[in-house]
This record gives C-alpha cells, sequence and structure tokens, in this order.
C-alpha cells in the first residue's frame, strides 16, 4: 500500500501554499486533486490582495475586517491574518509575482469599498492566476508530489484520528487508497449548491463532514455584487478601485452592496486609463459572454453568492477542532475555503479571500510538515476495508433507480436557492431541511457504465458530498 508523510487535498493558492510551507518545514506531501495540474488558476478573481501596504500597521486592516464582519468575527484571526498581509506581498514579489505599480515602484494600492484606507493590490483581473502560477513554480521546486485526477471519496479515520485518505483514479476506474500520517483540506468552497458542482463542490468542507466534523461559519454566505445577471460570471473588485461605478440604469451611484435588483449596473466607460491593461481578460470576458463592450456600455449585474466562508472550524495552527475547540482530530487541517477559522464573519472584506488561502495554507503546511516527523503510521487494515467501503458505494451508483446526476443537481440548486439564499427564517430552513432528506434518499443514479473517465460517476460523488454540507447549513 502507498503511503505518505502528509497528503494535501486541493490544487489552488491555499493548497500550494501549505504544501509549500510543508516542504520547508522538512516533509515533501502528495497533493492530490479531482482536476488537471494547474486548474487552480482557471477560476475568476473576485479581488485582488488587502495590504496595508501604505499604513504603519495593519491595525486599521483589522479593524475595517472586523467592521466588516460584524459581531462574529474572530477578533484574534483577522488580527492575525491582516497582520501577515505585507509580508505576503513581500513572498510573492521576492517569487517573481509582477504587481501592478504606481510611480516610485510600490505596488499599486486602490481605495475599494469597506476599506478606510487604498490597500487593495495585485495584478488585475489575473491576481489569483498569477498567485497559482508562482505557488506552482516554488511547489515545483521543492519537490511536491502532483497527482490529478484522483477525486477523494472519504477520509479515513481511527477514533477521531487520521489514519488514510481513499480516491478514484478517474483515468482507470480504480479505487485506491493513501496510508497517512496527516491530511490538509484545502479545496474550493461550496457555492456551487446554489448554481452547479462545476462551480465550486467543496470537496473539502464535505470530506469533513463524511468524516464527522460538524462544520462551522455556515450561516454567512457573502454575496458577491459584481455577477454579469443571467450568468456566472464574477467580475473582480478591483475595477471598483479604477474608476468603475455601481449605478442604477438611471445613472444614480449606489454603494456596492445595494447592487441586486434588476436596475443595478457597472459603469467601466470611465476605467481609468493607465489601468485599462490590467483588466483585458475581463474585457474579453464579457465580450465574449454578453456581446458588450465595457468600454462603451454598462453591465448589468446582480448580487450572488460567489464564493463561501464556511467550513471546518480549525485553531491558530489550521487543525480541525472538535468539541467547540476543545480537542483536535488528530492529523486532520484544514486551510483556505475549506476551514473557518472566523476571520471573515458575516460578510467578507475584499481582498481578504485570498488573503486568508495565502495565509492559512501557510499556518496549517507548517504545523503539519513538523508534526508528521514525530507521529507514527497506523490503521492500515482500515484503509483496506474503506477501499472495500467506497468500491460497494460506486456499485450501489451505479445500480441505483434513483435521479439522475443532471436532475439531481437542478433540484440541489433549487432546493438552496429558493430557501437558503441569505434567508434564515425557520420555515425556510426547515423546508430546505425536508427537501434535501427526500434528495438524499430519492439517491443518484448514473447512466455511464463505463471505468475510465467516467465524468458522471465523478459528479455523482460530489453530489452526494454537496448534499451533505448543504443539510448542514439547513441545520446551522
Amino acid at each position: 500500500m502507498e503511503s505518505s508523510n502528509l497528503v494535501i487535498i486541493g490544487a489552488g493558492p491555499a493548497a500550494l501554499r501549505a504544501a509549500i510551507a510543508a516542504a520547508d518545514a522538512g516533509t515533501i506531501p502528495i497533493m492530490i486533486s479531482s482536476s488537471g495540474i494547474g486548474s487552480g488558476s482557471s477560476s475568476n478573481d473576485l479581488a485582488g490582495l488587502a495590504a496595508s501596504i501604505d499604513e504603519v500597521s495593519s491595525s486599521s486592516h483589522r479593524d475595517d475586517t472586523i467592521a466588516a464582519g460584524g459581531d462574529s468575527t474572530d477578533k484574534v484571526a483577522a488580527a492575525r491574518t491582516c497582520g501577515e498581509a505585507v509580508k505576503v506581498v513581500a513572498e510573492l514579489e521576492r517569487w517573481g509575482l509582477v504587481f501592478r505599480r504606481r510611480d516610485g515602484g510600490l505596488p499599486h494600492a486602490s481605495q475599494v469599498h469597506g476599506h478606510s484606507m487604498p490597500r487593495m493590490t495585485g495584478c488585475g483581473d489575473s491576481t489569483g492566476r498569477n498567485i497559482t502560477r508562482i505557488l506552482e513554480e516554488q511547489a515545483m521546486k521543492r519537490g511536491v508530489v502532483r497527482r490529478s485526477d484522483l477525486q477523494p471519496i472519504s477520509l479515513v479515520m481511527d477514533k477521531n484520528q487520521v489514519r488514510g485518505i481513499i480516491f478514484l483514479d478517474i483515468n482507470t476506474g480504480e479505487i485506491r487508497g493513501i496510508q497517512t500520517k496527516a491530511i490538509i483540506l484545502a479545496t474550493e468552497g461550496y457555492q456551487g449548491i446554489w448554481t452547479s458542482p462545476a462551480n465550486g463542490a467543496g470537496l473539502g468542507a464535505s470530506l469533513a463532514v463524511d468524516a464527522g466534523i460538524t462544520l462551522s461559519g455556515l450561516s454567512n454566505q457573502p454575496h458577491h455584487p459584481l455577477t454579469i445577471r443571467g450568468t456566472d460570471l464574477h467580475l473582480s473588485l478591483d475595477l471598483l478601485g479604477s474608476g468603475g461605478r455601481v449605478r442604477k440604469s438611471s445613472g444614480e451611484d449606489i454603494d456596492p452592496s445595494e447592487a441586486g435588483d434588476d436596475d443595478s449596473v457597472l459603469d467601466l466607460r470611465s476605467i481609468e486609463s493607465n489601468a485599462s491593461v490590467w483588466f483585458n481578460q475581463t474585457r474579453a470576458q464579457i465580450k465574449n459572454r454578453t456581446g458588450l463592450d465595457m468600454s462603451r456600455e454598462v453591465i448589468p449585474i446582480s448580487s450572488t453568492i460567489a464564493t463561501t466562508t464556511g467550513g471546518a472550524p480549525v485553531d491558530e495552527h489550521g487543525r480541525v477542532t472538535l468539541s467547540k475547540g476543545k480537542k483536535w482530530a488528530t492529523g486532520l487541517y484544514a486551510a483556505g475555503r475549506s476551514a473557518h477559522n472566523g476571520m471573515h464573519g458575516e460578510s467578507l472584506l475584499p481582498g481578504n479571500l485570498i488573503l486568508d488561502d495565502l495565509v492559512s495554507g501557510s499556518v496549517a503546511g507548517l504545523h503539519a510538515g513538523e508534526w508528521v516527523k514525530e507521529a507514527p503510521f497506523g490503521g492500515s487494515n482500515l484503509v483496506e476495508k474503506e477501499i472495500t467501503k467506497s468500491e460497494k458505494k460506486i456499485q450501489n451508483l451505479r445500480s441505483s433507480d434513483g435521479n439522475s446526476v443532471g436532475q439531481t443537481a437542478a433540484t440541489l440548486v433549487s432546493i438552496m436557492s429558493s430557501c437558503v439564499n441569505g434567508s434564515r427564517d425557520e420555515n425556510s430552513l426547515s423546508t430546505a431541511a425536508s427537501s434535501l432528506a427526500e434528495l438524499k434518499l430519492a439517491g443518484i443514479k448514473i447512466t455511464d457504465s463505463s471505468s475510465v473517465m467516467n465524468t458522471e460517476l465523478s459528479t455523482a460523488l460530489k453530489l452526494e458530498g454537496m448534499i451533505s454540507v448543504a443539510e448542514q447549513i439547513s441545520k446551522s
């Protein structure tokens, strides 16, 4: 049986930064992902990176984060993460990230809503993609092992201690396992339960649920105000720091938080000339999806759930906790969109999402990389048993007479969009819970009998996990 001291689930910035930190601590991890290498850079950037570049300290950034998140914000986590932002910028620069710059050579800092000071920096509409590329280069230099096209199915736990991971090899159809001392969950968010599995299945969160972890922060679903109406195309909030304006169709300026009705538009016709080159991809995306020319026409927008901030509860070291923080699910870590450290509270401050990805990934990777050096392996027989269990799970999907994959996905989206879309009233949550229970009971059937490259099977597995996460949301 294959073994590894540390396995990281994910392919984006949080997973990559965790891998780099673990390698620097002396542990070379295995990274596994259901998508191809480089896919972590494919998602749209919601915003750049927030950092107190022009400030004496990060205290104002911390205060703005707490003000945005409200009473549910973990003030210690907010202070810790915001305090690392300038170091993160310096590190990315040292590794070769080309920041948008201003006169004098310092990274550009834009004023964006929610911030009391200009502190949004990055590479325009390619910030996330370029950060991912830089991190991939650093991971390669450190010899991090990357495995793609592997669909994680379940964690192997022994009395709340990690023993391994079970996955489906999409290329061969084989169910395999890896014995490991520690696992870091660092995948995409679960925003796809309101749209489509392709937009974020929340794999890390669903694996945690399957392992008996109660997720936290589920009642908060931050809305992104710059979604092109009628599409799933989310535009970067950096546009608002470079001359973009959110308006009513009448021309009246409104706060981005007020966007959401059928009369909201994004006006990019006066975007700063020296900034336009940093948003060429946005220009092309808008043209391709809508036919609109952002330099001449306004863009109809709506407010949608484009990301999530809930996940497995973690402590200051990225360790997944049990019993309200009193115990550690030994060997289990989470970072980025798979984790909930409380820093975002009820609302997401622009630029803090990718900052949290990088800081939380680094913290979890460092601790895990050190901890596994002294931790023992164990539970190889449990891994074998879980492989058998997963094989039966696949067989059940093949023999099920339940709903199709497409029907299941559409029903899930309908339930969550109508009952749990910012509303937390008791009747809506109760309706969602009962509807989700019925959906789960109905089961999912797959019609593709092939073993190799069975994307229908992969989606069905994701949907089972998404329904489990949705159930926790409806009961949170």
